[in-house]
C-alpha cells in the first residue's frame, strides 16, 4: 500500500473505523450457513479450495473441512483425512497449496489418546491433485510445552503465530520464527506496538509482510470484547502502532480469525455476533427462525471487499 493510499484509508475509516454506511460485511459462502458453529477460514491462491473448522456446542472438538470448486461450482464440505480426533483448528494453505498448517491438541504419539497442550502442525502433497499426508509436529523452536496455535506463513518461510507462555509480554501475544532456508530461528516477540500485557491473538500476515490483521481482546478503545487490529511496516521494516479497524467490521461480540486474500481483495474473518431479538414472535417457528439467524452469537464466518 502506498503512503497516501494508506493516509486516506486511515482517514476513511473515520475514528479508526469504517462508517456503517460505506461497508458492511457479509456472510460468506451460503453452504457455511449449514453450519452453526464454524471458525477459521483459507482459501488457495487459485480460488478452487477453501478449508475451515467446523466445531461442536462446548468447542472442545473441532474437524477441519474442506469445498472445492468444480465445473458446477462447490462441493458439499467433507471432513480432511487428518481431522475426526481431539481438536484440530485454524487451517492456512500455503500459496503453492502444497502444505497445509494447522494448530491441534492432538498427542505426538500415535498410539496415545490423551490431548496435550496445541502445538502446530502440517500436512503435505506433491501436487494440487494428491492427498495429504499424515500430520506432521512443525517441532522445536515454534511449539513447546505450552500453547501454540493460529499459524501463518509468509513468502520468506516465516512463520507467524501465537503463543499463550513463550516470549510474551503478558498474555497471549503473536511471535514469528523467522525461516533462514534450512530452520526456524527463535520465536520472536513482535513488540509493543502489536502486543502487550493483556490478550493479543490470530494474526494474518499478508505474503509479504506488509501488513498484519489480528484480534485484540478487551481493548479500553474496543467494541467490547475482541476487536480486529491491523498494523503496518514503516519504511525501516518496523511494525507501526496496530489500529482498531472500526465498527462497521467489528462488533460487541469476539470477532478474530482474519484472513486475507489478496486474489480477491476479501477479508474473511469470524464472529460471534448477534442480533438482539426485538421483534414480538407469535409462534415457536418464528422464534426458532429468529435464534437460527446467521447472527444469532455463534461463530459464523463473514467477509468484505477492501482493499489493504
Amino acid at each position: 500500500m502506498t503512503e497516501p493510499f494508506k493516509i486516506f484509508f486511515i482517514l476513511f475509516l473515520g475514528v479508526l473505523g469504517f462508517s456503517q454506511e460505506a461497508i458492511t460485511p457479509i456472510p460468506a459462502l451460503k453452504m457455511l450457513s449449514n453450519f452453526q458453529n464454524v471458525r477459521d477460514f483459507t482459501i488457495s491462491k487459485t480460488q478452487d479450495e477453501i478449508y475451515f473448522t467446523i466445531q461442536n456446542p462446548t468447542e472442545d472438538r473441532a474437524v477441519i473441512a474442506v469445498i472445492k470448486k468444480k465445473k458446477k461450482g462447490w462441493t458439499d464440505p467433507e471432513m480432511t483425512a487428518f481431522s475426526g480426533d481431539f481438536r484440530n483448528i485454524e487451517p492456512f494453505l500455503t500459496q503453492d497449496g502444497l502444505r497445509l498448517y494447522f494448530a491441534s491438541n492432538r498427542p505426538i504419539d500415535e498410539t496415545s489418546t490423551t490431548v496435550k497442550d496445541y502445538d502446530i502442525w502440517y500436512v503435505e502433497r506433491e501436487d494440487l491433485n494428491g492427498k495429504w499426508s499424515k500430520p506432521i509436529n512443525v517441532g522445536a523452536p515454534v511449539n513447546s510445552k505450552y500453547d501454540e496455535f493460529y499459524p501463518c506463513l509468509t513468502n520468506k518461510g516465516n512463520l507467524y503465530f501465537t503463543s499463550d507462555k513463550i516470549n510474551t509480554l503478558g498474555k497471549d501475544d503473536i511471535l514469528v520464527c523467522n525461516w533462514n532456508g534450512t530452520h526456524f530461528s527463535e520465536p520472536e516477540n513482535l513488540g509493543q506496538n502489536i502486543n502487550s500485557e493483556g490478550y493479543e491473538f490470530n494474526a494474518y500476515v499478508n505474503p509479504n509482510e506488509d501488513f498484519i490483521i489480528y484480534t485484540i481482546y478487551g481493548s479500553p478503545e474496543g467494541m467490547g470484547s475482541g476487536d480486529l487490529y491491523i498494523s503496518y511496516k514503516d519504511k525501516k521494516g518496523n511494525w507501526e502502532k496496530a489500529k482498531n479497524l472500526g465498527n462497521a467490521i467489528n462488533s460487541k461480540q469476539m470477532d478474530y480469525c482474519p484472513f486475507y486474500d489478496t486474489s480477491s481483495n476479501i477479508l474473511y474473518f469470524t464472529s460471534k455476533r448477534a442480533i438482539a431479538i426485538e421483534k414480538k414472535v407469535s409462534n415457536l417457528d418464528e422464534f426458532k427462525a429468529e435464534i437460527s439467524a446467521y447472527e444469532n452469537g455463534l461463530s459464523r464466518i463473514y467477509q468484505m471487499n477492501i482493499k489493504l
